[in-house]
């Protein structure tokens, strides 16, 4: 039960407490929570029970009650006041939460070896390359391999050995603090000159600069505002690379402070002249929250403008031509999702207009009207994930269900080949350079991530030299796939990664992961260091929710909008199945997620906390209800939907993680992540629903907040700081779950 003691009270300045309070409060660590109340200040020592049972002081938060009104239903907020970053209370608040948080893991023996095992497993893994581009042999891919910081922009030679490489740009070197970020970047045609978003502190706020790949040198090229979470940025070189288009959001004094990163355009830039001399193309008619993605033919004549209405998954599309003349060739209601530029002097289209799963289109240049698409792969029962034209046909990846097969289609063939890749496997970055050959990445549960290709000789494919490879093995690990019933019948998919031979006994520490929304896929990855995780007899399950891609669009569509329970729902039986199939049991089940994830772990822990003990949840959202006033919160209406409407908002309130936490509820212990910087979701929100779940809480369970003022969402976050919360949240796991971790005890 946590408890809020009045230590002591001293007219309007904080007098040392006396020895009546050093013997109430002997066993504790104190922290000065100060309130005032008419004109007393007032210290208040709160109390739960923590590590080694050991008691830790809550930060109080006072409530500030706020009424808003949404269709005539009157919602109170007591903790509003949270959502002012920039107030002296706010800033008072996180800095005492991050300092009672840091005690918490101080006392736990374990946690420094887990940090220091989690930096050795990174700096022993080989290179990651990931990005990769050509044009014209040139060869460019991001590099990471730590100790460094951030991804590096490599020259490579080839792709097989040797595969020497040379740094184009490192942002380590660029700044010595490792907090600066490739965003992305975009290869002329040519391959002389590469332009590059640079943002800071995990911001995604971008600026573009143009470097010569050849001497790594920087151009006075520099464009501000080209990219902005969560609409991004991207920019596309026209033939001879003497210019390009790039993606702009606002300037001061173009549009109101509430709209500087919406209403993103194109604009035109020319080599070696101001930037204030770039001249406006496309976009003031695209919607507020549009999100655009630009892309160039093989022979610059053409641009391409993929433009997405918000994160609903909705797209229009315009094509430029050489005279630099715009045309709108599909719109949102078409179905069009991703188009890729053939050699063959044709767009390639993805569809799933009456084809949830997804067809292959293409379509000529010179008569670029949908009502002229062909089918080149008609829809099957796996879901088109990516897609590679050739000079003889096609190259397609789809999912089933999470796992991914890799298909080849031959011009005027619907019949596909099929080309080997890892069992239970994701297949990713379909690219074909040259003729028939394919570029692509593949990575299991239980194998690092490799580029392979394949040559025109029928299914022969050869891993490159771009292969990671793992300091340690899981050849003791297997994946079992099983299926759990939603509460609706419907069947949801778990991978569950687990040590042969485990026993179903229930007592199985279980970590449960998930997403669930955007259409976004969980597809199979590998990360060395769960090792930690099975080494303390530990199981990993990611479920595969409605609200993501894994089916195709009706399993997106099943768990958005006014449907956003179901996802919810698949979770809930996803633990249940886990607990049902004596693999845990509730005190044994932790749960984790981020983002949309993060909501996911809100509502689970609000609808059902009796069944995990652990909850961690990373740049969540939770209050549903002021989502979209966030600074880009508007982008998620097509996702979520909106409380200016009716319907919409009945379906928001119900399911509000932050609504829901109800007074003297026995809450399981939680981490909350969040980073300062984090322009895709409001720190704001993570900052409430701690406030709310510790007042409300009747546990001794733990309710933690962790945030971080050099990060943002995740994206473009140090090494250090990734190792750093990774710590803490395997830290916090062991502890809560009662696991073993005196093997990284000092």
């Amino acid at each position: 039960m946590t408890q809020l003691l009045p230590a002591f009270a001293a007219s309007k300045t904080l007098a040392a407490p006396g020895p009546a309070t050093y013997f109430f409060v002997m066993n504790f660590q104190i922290f000065r929570v100060l309130q005032k109340i008419n004109g007393i200040t007032l210290l208040f020592v709160a109390l739960t029970r923590t590590a080694g049972g050991a008691a830790l002081v809550s930060v109080p938060a006072p409530l500030e009650p706020v009424t808003n009104s949404y269709h005539n239903e009157l919602v109170l907020d007591n903790y509003q006041w949270l959502e002012n970053a920039s107030s002296g209370a706010t800033r008072d608040w996180t800095r005492l939460q991050n300092e009672r948080t840091r005690s918490y893991f101080a006392r736990l023996p374990f946690r420094e070896g887990i940090a220091q095992q989690l930096a050795q497993l990174r700096g022993e893994e080989s290179a990651r390359y990931f990005g990769l581009v050509e044009k014209k042999g040139t060869i460019l891919a991001l590099r990471f391999k730590p100790p460094a910081q951030q991804p590096v922009l490599t020259r490579l030679s080839a792709l097989y050995p040797p595969a020497l490489w040379r740094p184009v740009f490192d942002p380590n070197t660029y700044n010595t603090n490792g907090t600066t970020a490739i965003d992305w970047y975009v290869l002329s045609r040519d391959g002389r000159f590469v332009a590059l978003s640079l943002s800071e502190g995990g911001s995604e706020q971008g600026t573009l600069h143009v470097v010569e790949v050849e001497n790594g040198q920087s151009r006075t090229d520099e464009i501000p505002r080209v990219q902005f979470p969560t609409g991004g940025g991207s920019a596309a070189w026209i033939g001879d690379g003497s210019a390009l288009l790039y993606t702009r959001y606002p300037h001061d004094g173009e549009k109101p402070q509430e709209d500087l990163n919406f209403y993103q355009q194109i604009w035109f830039h020319r080599l070696g002249t101001p930037a204030t001399e770039d001249k406006y193309e496309l976009g003031k008619d695209f919607p507020r929250i549009a999100e655009i993605e630009l892309d160039a033919s093989d022979d610059g004549q053409w641009i391409l403008a993929s433009v997405a209405n918000g994160d609903g998954g909705d797209f229009a599309h315009y094509l430029r031509d050489s005279n630099g003349n715009w045309k709108q060739i599909t719109r949102f209601e078409d179905g069009i999702k991703r188009l890729k530029f053939g050699r063959d002097g044709a767009l390639y289209l993805l569809s799933r207009k009456d084809a949830p799963h997804g067809k292959l289109l293409r379509l000529p240049l010179t008569k670029p009207e949908l009502g002229n698409a062909s089918i080149v792969a008609p829809e099957r029962k796996g879901t088109v994930q990516e897609f590679a034209p050739n000079d003889d046909g096609l190259y397609a990846s789809y999912l089933l269900g999470g796992p991914s097969e890799l298909l080849y289609f031959r011009r005027g063939s619907t019949r596909p080949r099929d080309i080997p890749v890892l069992r239970i496997s994701s297949v990713s970055a379909l690219e074909s350079w040259h003729e028939d050959d394919l570029v692509f990445g593949n990575v299991s549960y239980l194998t690092p991530f490799a580029w392979f290709t394949k040559d025109t000789l029928p299914g022969k494919v050869q891993k490159t030299a771009l292969a990671m490879t793992s300091p340690v093995s899981f050849d003791d690990i297997e994946v079992v796939r099983e299926f759990a019933p939603s509460k609706d019948g419907t069947k949801v998919p778990l991978n569950i990664l687990r040590k042969k031979g485990v026993k179903l006994d229930g007592q199985n520490p279980t970590l449960l992961y998930a997403y669930g929304g955007y259409g976004v896929s969980l597809v199979p990855n590998f990360d060395s260091t769960r090792r930690l995780w099975f080494d303390a007899g530990g199981l990993y399950v990611i479920a595969n929710l409605r609200g993501g891609g894994e089916f195709g669009e009706e399993w997106h569509k099943a768990g958005n909008l006014t449907r956003k329970q179901n996802v919810f729902d698949d979770f809930i039986a996803a633990a249940q199945y886990l607990i049902g199939r004596h693999y845990t049991n509730p005190s044994k089940l932790a749960i984790e997620g981020g983002s949309n994830g993060g909501l996911l772990m809100g509502a689970f822990l609000t609808q059902r906390p009796d069944l995990a003990r652990v909850v961690v949840s990373h740049v969540g959202i939770y209050d549903m209800l002021r989502v979209e006033l966030d600074p880009n919160g508007q982008f998620n209406v097509t996702e979520f939907g909106t409380v200016k409407n009716h319907d919409q908002f009945k379906a928001l309130y119900a399911y509000s993680p932050y609504h829901h936490v109800r007074d003297g509820v026995k809450y399981p212990a939680v981490l909350v992540t969040t980073g300062e910087n984090d322009g895709r979701v409001n720190p704001a929100q993570s900052r409430k629903m701690a406030a709310r779940l510790q007042a409300a809480t009747s546990s001794d369970c733990p309710i933690l907040f962790r945030s971080t003022a050099s990060a943002g969402h995740g994206i473009g976050t140090s090494l250090k700081e990734r190792i750093a919360e990774q710590a803490d949240t395997l830290s916090f796991l062991f502890d809560q779950l009662g696991m073993d971790g005196s093997r990284w005890k000092f």
